[in-house]
């Protein structure tokens, strides 16, 4: 049996889609990511539902799976999961009859039932496949990513109560997972080549608070780094309120941590961030910036923001602004506010037209740009340590310890010799661009 598993949103549904697959693979089926031929026998869908954007996504990727499905010589399943479907299940199920089972983020034990019966309906035996409840199947992933990195899933859930965002009902209450099973999976994964971990969660920060009494990110972190036997350990989803600050002396001390911290601080205006419910305010904010770049040399920040809040006035944007001037970040993206159903920013309305909201998204980013192509002139001339992902026409696309896969710069490498893919290479940097820069192999 052949399934495709087409995979929307973020690096967590990602992590979900490997699992799912790695089960299904157990069971006996052959398994493919966003496989472009339509000879498959089921199609998986594992859907976004953060924001306006994801969702229309989703929806539409659903919409051209059932068309798909129907023009299909033979009968084909579409099962659609994950978030989307955790939010609005009723209403897609009576919207698109099309689609044979829908599945939320806590029923990856009934995605692999379903298909073991179709298995047993059509007399192909399989081992019987369980996964805890919480979604890590207890059996080993199969990556979607290059084969050199891959995304390390430390918990699940979230506790927190950002007015904006309705991933706490969807994905439930914070959930890390035990220290000694994160790092087992971190040693299989780069036993099979991964090269660089990649540390995600909801909210990283708050790793380890449910189940040893206290924040475990440092420790985890340093325990990864002296026996995942990793090249690169990458850390995204810092939370800004009470960051564990001992997480900068670890990133410090080991060379194999990246000198890269990703922390979404979404505004700065004191009021903006009561509004939305994020436990800081703006002197909190600088003071963890400084912290930050006083204890790790040449570290990497990487920060998003949200424009078109409700409770953002055309003055509070203007603060907006004059501190991404100011703070300089390496890293930055913004998004358009999008009003949620069943959040508590819910109820402020959304008064600031979609027009007005993606001209500050593109004045946020015309500044960020101005940054960018500045610091990235600062390394013209310099020999940077990158790892390879691909080869595109003429250049091997390669990254730096600065930079995460799909969400920041890219470097375009020329060389007169052939490169190896998820392989480290010296290069010199000859050009930069405002997003990307250019080098040759040393």
């Amino acid at each position: 049996m052949k399934i495709n598993i087409i995979t929307l949103g973020c690096s967590k549904n990602t992590v979900d889609s490997e699992c799912l697959a790695g089960a299904l693979k157990k069971a006996g089926c052959s398994v493919f990511f966003d496989r472009v031929k339509s000879d498959c026998d089921i199609t998986i869908i594992n859907t976004c539902g953060f924001i306006g954007d994801a969702k229309e996504e989703s929806v539409n990727t659903v919409l051209q799976q059932v068309r798909i499905k129907s023009a299909g010589r033979k009968r084909r399943k579409l099962l659609v999961v994950g978030c989307l479907v955790e939010r609005y299940k009723d209403e897609l199920q009576a919207e698109i009859p099309e689609v044979d089972a829908w599945y939320g983020t806590h029923e990856w034990n009934e995605v692999v039932d379903y298909v073991l019966e179709i298995l047993s309906e059509q007399n192909q035996s399989s081992p019987k496949v369980k996964c805890s409840e919480r979604g890590a199947f207890d059996t080993d992933r199969f990556q979607s990513t290059p084969r050199h990195y891959a995304y390390l899933k430390i918990s699940e859930g979230c506790n927190r109560s950002c007015s904006y965002c309705a991933i706490p009902f969807i994905r439930g209450k914070h959930v890390s997972r035990p220290m000694d099973e994160i790092v087992t999976e971190a040693q299989h994964l780069v036993s099979c080549g991964v090269k660089e971990i990649i540390v995600i969660a909801q909210d990283t920060t708050f790793y380890g608070l449910d189940i040893y009494g206290k924040r475990c990110l440092a420790e985890l972190l340093e325990w990864l780094a002296k026996e995942s036997g990793a090249s690169w350990i990458r850390l995204h989803y810092t939370y800004p309120s009470s960051f564990p600050l001992d997480v900068l002396d670890v990133m410090q001390k080991y060379d194999n941590i990246c000198k890269y911290v990703d922390v979404p601080l979404q505004h700065i205006n004191t009021g903006v961030l009561a509004s939305m419910q994020r436990k800081i305010d703006k002197s909190g904010i600088l003071q963890l910036l400084q912290t930050i770049r006083e204890k790790v040399k040449d570290v990497t920040v990487r920060t998003t923001l949200i424009v078109g809040y409700p409770a953002e006035t055309r003055e509070s944007f203007e603060e907006l602004k004059q501190f991404v001037k100011e703070a300089q970040f390496d890293r930055l993206g913004v998004f358009a506010y999008s009003k949620e159903e069943g959040t508590p920013a819910e109820s402020l309305g959304d008064p600031i037209p979609e027009e007005e909201k993606q001209r500050r998204v593109s004045e946020i980013m015309a500044l960020q740009e101005e940054i960018s192509i500045e610091r990235n002139l600062l390394l013209v001339g310099k020999t940077i340590k990158v790892i390879v992902d691909r080869k595109e026409g003429e250049y091997y696309i390669g990254r730096s310890e600065s930079d995460s896969p799909e969400v920041d710069d890219e470097i375009l490498i020329s060389s007169g010799k052939p490169l190896k893919i998820g392989e480290f290479y010296f290069v010199k940097i000859y050009k930069a661009l405002e997003h990307d820069l250019m080098a040759k192999v040393q």
